[in-house]
């Protein structure tokens, strides 16, 4: 890993062990690297599954397997490769897949869709296939102690500066269960479903159609909500597995005992996930939040906001600690959305700089300023138009960001 985002979290969280998940990493090498990068989670049988996967149309052999498993529902393994995101690698990629999952159901004896396999890194190259069997060797059946959740979120990064977890609990019907997940993200990041490699853990028994549905409502002010750089990869999985193991009544509907409860667990997880990547952003120094109010819809502000965060001139501004506010102007005003300028107010933090069209009387950009010198931004827009609102995460556009992505393959 490079050196670490001055926006990380002081230290990996303490994530509870998740009854019915053992974790095992291992050094496949993909890359030239002194680094374990392949994950292997083993899941008792049963286990329920639910997963988004990225809309991009060029997406990977993987995310096409896994959309096969999510439909079927259930889960006995998930397997992480980091360093190759084996995505346009046509046959030759199929069959690293395939081969990953023959190997994994012949000691697991499972149905082959009930193994999940992803894969991270550069793109249109295949994955080797005898560094996949290899390495996978060295944990399946690996009777030694599991590895912590930190070792399997480090092993999981790419240019990632941290390794990324979260954890929540919940009770139902007086039994506490658990919540745990780790995230890979920083680059090509762009909320269209989600953008990164993320896996999330429950104890609790729930049905598949119910964890989708949980899941498919989380991720849009989760996963859905934030942005790097506007671009969406090709290999982006997100999946939730529960386990069972908690020992409650099946959760089946959302008006059953706790799920309410189980649902915002799952919620807080994946947006501290979301948010962790963030702030990760590739070269990111600054932390921004871009919030719209006013619009004729929250979809609407939605657009609106993701307009605001992708600007590049924004971005660069608030790197730069100015307080430039045409420039959300310009992007409010490009986004496609219904918008007038002649009701249109702009914030940094909590002062307002324009309302109405027109600079706030008295301006004063000394208390913006100072708002922007500071690593959190919070950048408001209210169009005055209805009660649409949106809450969206970005981070600031360095030179940092172009270092890294200029010499991501060497």
């Amino acid at each position: 890993m490079t050196t670490r985002s001055p926006l990380a979290p002081a230290a990996f969280p303490t994530l509870p062990d998740i009854a019915g998940v053992s974790r095992r990493v291992a050094r496949a090498q993909y890359k030239n690297w002194d680094r374990c990068d392949l994950t292997y989670v083993e899941l008792v049988p049963g286990t329920a599954v639910a997963g988004v996967t990225t809309r991009n149309i060029c997406c990977s052999t993987e995310v096409e397997m896994c959309r096969e498993g999510i439909a079927h529902g259930r889960a006995r393994a998930l397997i992480v490769n980091a360093g190759n995101a084996n995505a346009f690698t046509g046959y030759r990629g199929r069959e690293a897949v395939e081969q990953i999952v023959a190997q994994v159901v012949a000691h697991l004896d499972c149905d082959p869709k009930e193994v999940f396999v992803s894969s991270t890194g550069v793109i249109g190259v295949p994955l080797p296939k005898d560094k996949a069997r290899e390495g996978l060797a060295k944990v399946i059946g690996f009777a030694g102690p599991p590895a912590s959740w930190e070792d399997a979120a480090r092993t999981i990064t790419t240019t990632d500066t941290f390794p990324k977890g979260s954890a929540a609990s919940a009770i139902i019907e007086g039994r506490t269960v658990q919540v745990a997940g780790i995230v890979k993200g920083s680059g090509m990041i762009a909320p269209d479903m989600a953008t990164m490699l993320g896996y999330i853990f429950t104890d609790a028994a729930v049905a598949p159609a119910l964890l989708q549905d949980m899941l498919n409502e989380a991720t849009g002010a989760t996963f859905n909500s934030i942005t790097v750089d506007s671009d969406t990869s090709t290999s982006d999985t997100v999946l939730l597995f529960a386990t069972g193991q908690a020992g409650n009544a099946p959760l089946t509907t959302r008006d059953d005992p706790g799920a309410d409860a189980l649902y915002a667990a799952i919620h807080a997880v994946a947006l501290d996930l979301a948010q962790q990547v963030v702030r990760d952003g590739e070269g990111a120094s600054k932390f921004i939040e871009v919030q719209v109010s006013g619009a004729v819809s929250d979809e609407s502000a939605r657009r609106v906001a993701l307009s605001i965060a992708n600007s590049p001139l924004v971005k660069t501004a608030i790197a730069g600690e100015d307080a430039n506010w045409g420039r959300v102007v310009m992007a409010v005003g490009k986004a496609g959305e219904p918008a007038d300028r002649d009701r249109l107010a702009i914030r940094f933090g909590d002062h307002w700089v324009a309302k109405d069209g027109l600079p706030v009387d008295g301006y004063d950009e000394a208390p913006v300023a100072a708002h922007l010198k500071g690593l959190e931004i919070r950048v408001g827009a209210d169009l005055g138009l209805g009660e649409g609102r949106a809450t969206v995460w970005t981070c600031d556009l360095t030179h940092g960001y172009i270092s890294i992505n200029a010499d991501y393959r060497s």
